[in-house]
């Protein structure tokens, strides 16, 4: 079965292969003629709109503004702001400074006087006067403690005989006695609790096996595995025949292109191409030697003969303004040559000449 099925798949992928090819030559002469010159001119237009004169605003507005912004900041801001702390704080300041260590230095001189009155009135009236208070108060300590002590002794003896013993005799031979009995009836409770409810869950699960695993199970291993397995080789077979498919109507649609483009390479391009060199290319030879060539070389010519009759009427002008001077002003005044002590041209100092220190007059 697996060749009718190729034949059929292939008899319905040739027509999609061949639209998806045409499609994509399609494409790609849609991009190459008119997406990518598009998007190069949105490109170019997006720079003249967009990029270039933020960039000529930034080059030639904004850096220009910020360094005149910040010479002027410099000159009006940072360098006032250094002569104020260079030639008014700092001298304020170590005013302020030296006023504040005389002040300091007397501050000290004083505290120390007063600090030696004070050690004096410690050590000859308060250290006195504070071991008094301090035997008068250990005394009233000592009888204070035995006092306590008396107290939490009769104290103790009373809770103990009074709150104690009686609680653990209750504890012994009332609470521990009815606590194990509580006990054992809650072990048994549970017990039987924990017993109805096992027993409970077996048949539970017991019958949920039965109802469902059971069934479930067998459906799975008896239908759907074997319906899987079939479907999985249908499934198999049918993708290797649309490959296969598609790779042969591959081959039949370039065939067909190829084909295609002979064929209107045979009906238009090769008829034009003949009607171009055998047609169009003789008559524009014989247009260019006859027409062309002729007419440049009388432009040539005319143009040659126009510029030589405007050099000679602007020389003619210039000749008669001359004159029409001459014959107004009179002749210019020629200049009067000067006695040089140098030498003129290329020529060099010599010893015979008037020009060195040796022989000047």
């Amino acid at each position: 079965m697996r060749i009718p099925v190729r034949i059929v798949v292939l008899v319905l992928v040739v027509p999609v292969r061949m639209l998806w090819d045409a499609l994509v030559v399609a494409g790609r002469f849609l991009n190459d003629a008119l997406l990518r010159p598009l998007g190069r001119a949105l490109l170019w237009l997006g720079r003249a709109v967009f990029v270039w004169p933020f960039v000529g605003l930034w080059r030639y507005v904004v850096v220009p503004v910020g360094k005149a912004l910040g010479w002027l900041g410099n000159v009006l801001v940072v360098v006032p702001v250094v002569w104020l702390y260079r030639y008014v704080l700092t001298p304020v300041g170590h005013a302020i400074a030296w006023v504040a260590r005389g002040i300091g230095a007397a501050a000290g001189w004083i505290a120390g006087g007063v600090g030696a009155a004070l050690g004096w009135v410690y050590a000859c009236l308060l250290t006195p006067v504070g071991h008094a208070v301090m035997g008068v108060l250990k005394g009233l300590g000592a009888v204070l403690a035995a006092l306590g002590l008396g107290v939490w002794t009769a104290l103790a003896w009373l809770a103990k005989y009074l709150v104690v013993v009686p609680a653990l005799w209750l504890y012994t031979w009332v609470l521990a006695p009815v606590g194990r009995a509580i006990g054992w009836c809650a072990k048994g409770l549970v017990w039987l609790v924990s017993t109805a409810v096992t027993g409970v869950g077996m048949a539970l699960y017991w019958i949920a096996r039965i109802l469902l695993v059971l069934p479930a199970l067998a459906l799975w291993r008896w239908i759907l595995t074997p319906v899987g397995r079939v479907l999985a080789v249908i499934g198999r077979e049918l993708w290797d025949a649309l490959g296969h498919a598609w790779r042969i109507a591959g081959h039949i649609s370039l065939a067909v292109g190829r084909f295609l483009g002979t064929l209107l390479r045979w009906i238009f391009v090769e008829p034009v191409r003949w009607v171009y060199r055998s047609v169009l290319t003789p008559v524009g030879h014989v247009v260019r030697d006859t027409v062309l060539r002729p007419a440049a070389e009388a432009a040539r010519s005319a143009g040659r003969a126009t510029r030589q009759a405007l050099a000679a009427a602007r020389e003619s002008v210039r000749q008669a303004r001359a004159d029409f001077r001459r014959m107004l002003f009179g002749e210019p005044r020629q200049p009067q040559p000067v006695d040089r002590r140098e030498p003129s041209g290329h020529e060099t100092r010599t010893l015979d000449s008037s020009t060195t220190a040796l022989t000047k007059d």
